[in-house]
């Protein structure tokens, strides 16, 4: 089948690449679960999942970059969404994640993530990184302190997101960077 245009990274657990048709079963339990799309803008059906996964691919295609789809090595599942998002009237260069609830609790948002954010800065240029994180989401915030972003200032996304409460958590390349080194992790 085939797949939006991009990339495609490993780390030692997963595969990011663009999303591609395959990925919508899964992607629509994601949507569908109160608990996992309470924070990504609620419950969807799967309609309107395949708009926004379709708005997600048309992303790779229009400006080289989206949310990579996240696919579990071991078993080929779509584990979730993860990556580089800056839609229109976005409060900055993101680096987002949603997991699909099969996928939680096994680290694989910091993984995925540290190697989005590598991708993003390296081929993108992207100086600064941003996590627009609601408030009440606690388990966001700890992905965000293990990725070393910290809390910001309060954000505002556009419509029709307009009204619903945000945190913005990140950091610069240049601490990215400088953590990476330290921590002797080079790139992802």
């Amino acid at each position: 089948m085939p797949v939006a245009p991009g990339p495609t990274l490993e780390t030692a657990r997963l595969i990011l690449r663009p999303p591609a048709p395959e990925d919508l079963d899964r992607w629509a339990e994601l949507m569908a679960d109160p608990v996992a799309a309470r924070y990504i803008g609620g419950v969807m059906a799967r309609s309107q999942t395949w708009r926004a996964m379709s708005a997600m691919a048309g992303s790779w295609a229009l400006h080289g970059f989206g949310m990579f789809s996240l696919i579990e090595k071991d078993t080929g599942l779509w584990a979730g969404r993860i990556g580089p998002w800056r839609p229109d009237g976005w409060p900055g260069t993101e680096i987002a994640w949603s997991l699909h609830p099969s996928a939680w609790g096994k680290g694989y948002a910091v993984e995925a993530a540290t190697a989005a954010i590598d991708w993003a800065i390296d081929q993108l240029g992207w100086t600064e990184i941003i996590h627009c994180i609601d408030p009440a989401n606690q388990p966001s915030k700890a992905v965000a302190r293990r990725l070393g972003s910290a809390y910001l200032r309060p954000g505002q996304l556009p419509a029709p997101f307009e009204t619903s409460p945000i945190e913005l958590w990140g950091q610069t390349a240049e601490a990215w960077r400088a953590r990476r080194a330290q921590s002797g992790g080079g790139r992802a």
